[in-house]
């Protein structure tokens, strides 16, 4: 596995993880969820480009 596809895999598990509809981060809002779909679209692109 290079390490584009790990480092995605990490980012959708995080991206999992702070999703509103969990009850332990039920009260943080969208803002984690935000920036984490932020940060794969970044590196999704970047794996597009073939910049990792």
């Amino acid at each position: 596995m290079s390490l584009g596809t790990i480092i995605l895999i990490i980012l959708v598990l995080m991206l999992l993880g702070v999703l509103p509809t969990w009850s332990h981060s039920r009260s943080w809002g969208y803002a984690p969820s935000g920036v984490l779909g932020t940060i794969l679209v970044i590196v999704l692109i970047l794996l597009v480009l073939g910049k990792i």
